[in-house]
């Protein structure tokens, strides 16, 4: 198939790989049932003990209500756990429970098998070169 103007469009190829690294991801990390926002939000409340959600959402740039969500379904799993600031009463600080650790050591073996598919899939110099490009911005 002609792919016209999209065989040079940075942005189809870029969603093209993003499809392709989630189904690996969501298919790795199946047995614990995590998706790829969840990780992003365990990882850094893992990173982070008690920073607050408004601090750890607009830090993945995940919508409010959705990371209200997410949190409920990881306090659900009792994994995480808020707690009232003592700075603000209006704001949540988030923790990791001992579950949520424990979880967390599993998780993280299957995000390395995952990133080891990654390598298999794009090659591991590929790979480094695109992670070197795209940490330019993530942290605009």
């Amino acid at each position: 198939m002609d792919l016209a103007q999209l065989d040079d469009r940075v942005g189809y190829f870029l969603r093209r790989l993003q499809i392709a690294i989630f189904k690996d991801f969501i298919r790795t990390l199946a047995p614990v049932d995590v998706r790829p926002a969840q990780y992003s939000v365990l990882v850094l409340i893992a990173a982070n003990p008690g920073r607050s959600q408004v601090v750890i959402g607009k830090a993945l740039n995940i919508e409010r209500a959705r990371l209200a969500r997410m949190l409920h379904e990881l306090e659900r799993r009792q994994w995480i756990e808020r707690r009232l600031s003592s700075a603000d009463g209006r704001s949540h600080c988030l923790f990791m429970t001992a579950a949520g650790k424990e979880a967390m050591v599993r998780i993280e073996a299957l995000a390395a098998q995952h990133e080891r598919h990654m390598v298999k899939f794009i090659g591991g110099d590929l790979r480094g070169l695109l992670l070197d490009r795209l940490r330019k911005f993530g942290k605009s």
